[in-house]
């Protein structure tokens, strides 16, 4: 794999009963590259995301992340390994407080042993004060700062989508996919959300790969976007190309070329 790359996906298909939800899917994605992957409602895009994260084994194809064949992986040895995910639809430690649910997040690469927790010896003590500290940190930065004692569920509704990537974050990874990070979202949140991830980007030097119908937030930060239709990928380019692609046109609006 080139140095540049960070991950490399090979002919990646999956099938449900004979149903075809992704099919010959490539990509060669950057160390520092920010993608989008857009489609219709059904074109397989969440089912990507859970073929990459290990949720749901491939039918077919190779995935190669860093240097590491991961493509039959389970999904905490791939979290360990430096990629996170957030969901369509939320998923928090709905009863705990924000910072306990960033605490948690840090807890992936926690190399706690047990004897040390049950008898809280020192350095016990001293690992949860700077997780503590770390989980405030990356509250700061996400601007969830003043909400960390509240209860997670208790927040509006676009504070908790920004929690989750901060749960996302906390894991430390080189590769970040946000599934519909804008679902739900004015416009005002949505744009200010753009922002959050572009700043993200740049300043953690992360992947990230972006599903998102809000195309404003697509096309206005993402390097390059792919497009998936029926579980095929139609078309990939600079956003500035797929916004005339007669293929994408025809797939969102049946417009035919």
């Amino acid at each position: 794999m080139p140095p540049s790359s960070l991950l490399q996906v090979h002919d990646l298909a999956k099938s449900f009963r004979g149903v075809q939800a992704l099919q010959d899917y490539r990509l060669e994605l950057g160390r520092h590259e920010l993608i989008g992957v857009i489609g219709p409602n059904g074109a397989g895009k969440t089912t990507l995301f859970n073929v990459l994260t290990g949720v749901t084994p491939p039918t077919h194809g190779r995935i190669v992340f860093d240097g590491q064949d991961i493509t039959h992986a389970a999904p905490d040895a791939i979290c360990r390994a430096g990629i996170a995910r957030t969901f369509q639809n939320i998923r928090l430690f709905r009863r705990l407080s924000v910072l306990d649910n960033v605490r948690i997040g840090l807890q992936a690469h926690s190399h706690d042993r047990l004897h040390e927790v049950v008898l809280r010896l020192p350095g016990f003590a001293a690992r949860e004060r700077q997780l503590a500290q770390q989980a405030r940190e990356l509250l700061d930065m996400l601007n969830l700062a003043d909400y960390a004692g509240a209860q997670a569920d208790s927040l509006p509704y676009g504070l908790q989508r920004r929690l989750e990537i901060a749960i996302a974050l906390a894991t430390r990874p080189k590769l970040l996919l946000l599934d519909e990070p804008a679902a739900g979202m004015n416009p005002t949140e949505a744009e200010a959300l753009m922002r959050l991830i572009a700043r993200l980007h740049n300043e953690l030097k992360l992947a990230i790969i972006l599903i998102e119908h809000n195309m404003r937030v697509v096309m206005g930060i993402c390097q390059r976007i792919q497009v998936l239709n029926y579980g095929r990928l139609i078309a990939e380019g600079r956003p500035e190309e797929i916004q005339q692609d007669p293929r994408v046109l025809e797939a969102y609006l049946g417009i035919a070329a």
